[in-house]
């Protein structure tokens, strides 16, 4: 276990130990598990089976490694992400500083929405608007008041349930030890390739993942000693989310399957818990449901606790402010409060498509983004050698940034060819 002398930690040695401290890997998977994923997984295993089990261990091992790099940047230097963009070039915290205000207005809305639709679902008894608005003012005061071993506590709970319920969900349909053993061997059906991209890309979070290193400091993890229990802490959180990813996979290969059901968005996920209800029951229903709740709100929670510490540490480095940005850091909450209030507009009077134009596109080069930025700082002189990229992540971030580069530019394409 983790000891504690003269308020310095000492970091645990044995895998014993490191499992009994994880803490912001489960921060980590529970933000980044999200909606989005199931239905990807869905729609892949309706389609194609489970063909593409591979596919997941792929995307679970490419965000490992790039969340690993977060944390190991951090750990070896006591710098924050934002300190190494500033490193890059003004460019680099100009893009994330303009990608922030404008992904936090579009996402803030979404975020609260899904986790309004999922609650509605169970408790109609008000309309969706007004169970959003509930859920992103609870979140809003749960971060605001709350420290962040309490925060952790809550993220904790959120994924045991989601865990338990969708793996529970994915038990009534376990495949035959053939067809699970069929999806470990690559292949990409006709038709699927970038389907198979989407799921790879799509396994955990995205911009949350650069909160990592925040989130290893509110925990009191500091310092390269500490470098390899985080490791151990951010491997149980892309196992936990491949898991997830794998569970939907599941229902939609064995469940979903031959139906002629279309899940594409989340009011897709209403629909398969109303079919589960009437396969199996009013409780099948009703777990399902919990699932998709959890997995909307604990994303919500990690996104309004994890960016605001990136925005507020943007302020910090454009201001030549050497302080470690808090919670109770005046940009902290003004990015808490963006994420909120403001969104709740889009409620009434939808997304405008300007607005959807540049969100999109800012969204669909942060991959790559952080994988290249991730390359060259972990190459760099600013880090220790013993602590630089070795032969294997350095083979495996530029696979990530070939392959979100790759995606960012698919999704370019369909974005303004949609709206020109």
């Amino acid at each position: 276990m983790t000891i504690e002398i003269n308020q310095q930690l000492i970091p645990p040695r044995t895998f014993g130990e490191k499992l009994k401290n994880i803490g912001p890997g489960i921060v980590v998977a529970a933000t980044g598990a999200g909606t989005a994923d199931l239905i990807t997984s869905l729609v892949l295993g309706t389609q194609f089976g489970m063909t593409f089990v591979w596919a997941i261990i792929v995307g679970s091992v490419l965000k490992y490694f790039l969340n690993e790099g977060v944390g190991r940047w951090y750990l070896a230097t006591g710098q924050t992400i934002l300190d190494g963009w500033q490193q890059l070039g003004k460019w680099a915290t100009g893009y994330f500083g303009v990608y922030s205000i404008i992904w936090g207005f579009v996402y803030g809305a979404a975020a609260a929405s899904t986790s309004g639709m999922a609650m509605h679902a169970m408790f109609p008894i008000m309309p969706v608007w007004a169970w959003s608005i509930i859920h992103a003012i609870v979140g809003f005061i749960l971060i605001w008041v709350g420290k962040y071993l309490l925060f952790e506590k809550v993220m904790t709970a959120l994924i045991a349930v989601m865990f338990v319920t969708i793996i529970g969900t994915a038990a009534l349909f376990l495949p035959s030890f053939g067809d699970f053993a069929f999806g470990f061997v690559p292949r990409v059906p006709q038709g699927s390739f970038i389907l198979m991209l989407g799921l790879i890309g799509g396994v955990g979070g995205t911009i949350t993942m650069a909160s990592y290193g925040y989130w290893l400091r509110e925990k009191g993890w500091n310092g390269k000693q500490w470098i390899a229990a985080m490791r151990t802490d951010a491997k149980i959180a892309y196992f936990l989310t491949g898991l997830f990813t794998l569970a939907g996979l599941i229902i939609g290969a064995q469940f979903l399957a031959g139906t002629g059901v279309s899940i594409r968005d989340d009011e897709g996920l209403i629909k398969l818990s109303e079919m589960l209800g009437a396969e199996f029951g009013t409780p099948m229903r009703w777990m399902f449901l919990v699932a998709f709740w959890s997995a909307a709100y604990s994303s919500l929670l990690g996104v309004w606790n994890g960016v605001p510490y990136l925005f507020a540490d943007f302020i910090k480095t454009i201001r030549k402010n050497k302080q470690e940005v808090s919670v109770k850091d005046p940009a902290y909450r003004f990015y808490l409060f963006w994420l909120t209030f403001p969104p709740m507009i889009l409620f009434y009077f939808g997304k405008p498509v300007e607005l959807i134009i540049l969100y999109g596109a800012l969204g669909a080069i942060f991959m790559p983004f952080l994988a290249l930025s991730l390359l060259l700082l972990l190459n760099s002189k600013t880090i220790a050698i013993e602590s630089r990229n070795k032969w294997v992540p350095n083979a495996v971030l530029t696979g990530c940034l070939i392959m979100f580069g790759y995606l960012g530019i698919q999704e370019l394409v369909k974005l303004f060819s949609k709206f020109m």
